[in-house]
C-alpha cells in the first residue's frame, strides 16, 4: 500500500479514536439532563427544554461514537457464513460491504448538509415550546456522517491491504 493510504488510515483512527472517547462522556451529560428532568417533575415546575435536550445529547453520542464503533469492530454482524471465511475472503465481503455503505453515507451526508444550510438560512427553530435552533445538531449530524465516511474509507483501505496480503 502507498505510505500516504497508511497515513491516511492512522490519521483517520486516532482520530476517530479520539472523538469516540469524548463522545462517551455524553452519555453522562444525558444522565444529568434526565435525572434533572425527573427531579423538576417532582419537585417544582418541568423543564420544557429536558426531552428535547436528551434527544440532541442522544443524537450527538450516537453519530460521533459510531465512527469508534466501527474502527473497534462493535457493529453487529450477520455471521452465517462470514466466520468461516479465510481473513481474505472476510475482507473481500467487508470491501463489499463497505462500499455499499460508502454510498449511504455519501448520500446521507449530502442530504445533512443541505438541510443544514436550510436551517441556517432560515433560522430554523423547533416547532416545540422551548423552540431551540435546529443548526446546531444539523452541524453535528454532518460532522458524524463524515467522521463515519473517512472510517468507512479507512476501512476499505485496510480491507484491500488484507486482499493484497498486506497489513496497515
Amino acid at each position: 500500500m502507498p505510505q500516504i493510504a497508511k497515513g491516511f488510515v492512522r490519521f483517520v483512527d486516532r482520530m476517530n479514536y479520539g472523538v469516540g472517547r469524548m463522545a462517551m462522556y455524553l452519555l453522562f451529560v444525558l444522565m444529568g439532563i434526565l435525572m434533572w428532568s425527573t427531579i423538576s417533575k417532582a419537585a417544582f415546575t418541568p423543564s420544557l427544554w429536558t426531552l428535547e435536550m436528551a434527544q440532541f445529547v442522544m443524537v450527538a453520542y450516537f453519530v460521533l461514537g459510531g465512527p469508534y464503533a466501527m474502527q473497534m469492530g462493535s457493529h453487529v454482524r450477520m455471521d452465517l457464513f462470514y466466520a468461516k471465511q479465510s481473513p481474505v475472503g472476510r475482507a473481500w465481503w467487508d470491501a463489499f460491504t463497505v462500499l455499499a455503505l460508502i454510498v449511504y453515507l455519501g448520500v446521507m451526508l449530502w442530504g445533512a448538509i443541505d438541510s443544514t444550510m436550510y436551517s441556517l438560512q432560515y433560522n430554523e427553530r423547533s416547532p416545540t415550546a422551548w423552540r431551540p435552533y435546529l443548526w446546531p445538531i444539523k452541524v453535528i449530524l454532518c460532522v458524524g456522517f463524515f467522521l463515519m465516511l473517512l472510517q468507512a474509507l479507512a476501512a476499505l483501505i485496510r480491507d484491500v491491504a488484507t486482499i493484497r496480503g498486506e497489513t496497515i
